[in-house]
């Protein structure tokens, strides 16, 4: 069998990459279970990535192998052991019992508890993607925080992490200080995603309880400081980034990001119902693109249907909080890191955002305390 030096070089950058979990390389730990060279440069590898594991472990991994000699591109696939993916001769999860044991009693989810260190804890939410959930979410932190607040923003869209692009931070890493994770800074915003700890090609195969650990990282392992707020962007649905969260941290309430047509108001109703039975406060609906105002003569206009979030709002019995319009240049904002109530202050659609978060501030108590202001 000949010998193929990039495939030889490959595994020694990957000996050098140590699991803090078991204290061996991940070739060794089992961390990296298939390694797939291709005769053109590029290699495919397979991770399997544990609860224990740090999420910083893809990069790290994937760092290793872009400096390797005739590597020519890097592909991940990060696997859940919980979704069966796991090939045969991969080491056992910690605590699963050997051929013959008992099975142990499951492990209770973690209960929610107070991070006062954190503010208010607001949680952006929506029934189905493509709502302008994420915009919302970073347009209402980036609000709070012109207004004199300390505000952090966790993105916990694990499958969809936009909010990097969004500030303009997509490139940044978080650095590691004392063992925690420093958050990165936007717009006067501190911020943590996925989106700054994988590379934009990496596949998240991942189950909950992959996604449990991601969130309970973010929460705990990440020096936010004391905050006035802190607002979540979760993923569009009803499924275990939600539940994750409600189970790890007492929230003061979600908001229901919509849109005016029937198909995303009925998703949202499902929302808001997830949110009431686990004894979740919801806010009020907030609808996105309600209509586009003409720049030339300011006549509205309903591009998705009418009315939707408003009918919403009252099956519920909630507020609607804001009635955000479509945005001449708004899409070009977002993709340049600039979100519209800096960049455009002045326009309906960041003034419709601003209300937004004065609302919010409104039904959480709004008794946050200001920065003051030091000058050198």
């Amino acid at each position: 069998m000949s010998h193929d030096p990039v495939k030889a070089r490959v595994a020694a950058a990957l000996t050098s990459v140590v699991n803090p979990r078991v204290g061996k390389d991940v070739l060794s730990a089992g961390t990296v279970v298939e390694v797939d060279v291709r005769p053109d440069g590029k290699v495919r590898l397979a991770i399997l990535l544990l609860r224990e594991d740090p999420s910083t472990l893809v990069r790290e991994i994937r760092a290793a192998l872009k400096g390797v000699e005739g590597v020519t591109g890097v592909k991940l696939d990060i696997r859940d052991p919980a979704s069966g993916q796991a090939p045969a001769h991969a080491p056992p999860a910690p605590g699963t019992p050997a051929p013959g044991e008992p099975t142990p009693k499951a492990v209770p989810a973690p209960t929610s508890r107070q991070l006062p260190h954190l503010g208010h804890i607001v949680a952006v939410s929506s029934g189905k993607g493509g709502v302008g959930k994420s915009t919302v979410a970073a347009n209402l932190a980036v609000a709070l925080a012109v207004s004199g607040h300390r505000v952090g923003l966790m993105d916990a869209d694990i499958y969809g992490p936009n909010i990097p692009r969004m500030f303009g931070v997509g490139e940044h890493q978080p650095l590691i200080v004392g063992g925690k994770i420093q958050p990165i800074e936007g717009h006067g915003v501190k911020l943590m995603s996925l989106g700054n700890i994988v590379e934009r090609d990496t596949a998240a195969i991942w189950r909950g309880p992959i996604i449990q650990k991601i969130i309970q990282q973010f929460l705990n392992d990440v020096e936010w400081g004391q905050l006035d707020y802190f607002i979540v962007d979760l993923p569009p649905g009803t499924g275990d980034a939600q539940l994750s969260l409600v189970q790890s941290v007492h929230l003061d309430g979600a908001l229901i990001v919509t849109t005016p047509q029937e198909v995303a108001v009925g998703d949202a109703l499902r929302g808001a119902k997830m949110f009431e039975k686990v004894g979740v406060p919801v806010l009020g609906i907030v609808e996105n693109m309600s209509y586009f105002a003409c720049p030339h003569c300011g006549e509205h206009t309903a591009i998705f249907a009418t009315g939707g979030g408003r009918r919403l709002a009252e099956e519920l019995g909630l507020p609607l909080l804001a009635e955000i319009p479509l945005q001449a240049g708004m899409p070009d904002l977002s993709e340049s890191g600039v979100p519209v109530v800096v960049g455009q202050p002045a326009s309906a659609a960041a003034q419709a955002l601003t209300g937004l978060a004065q609302a919010v501030e409104q039904q959480v108590g709004g008794q946050s305390v200001r920065l003051p202001v030091i000058v050198d």
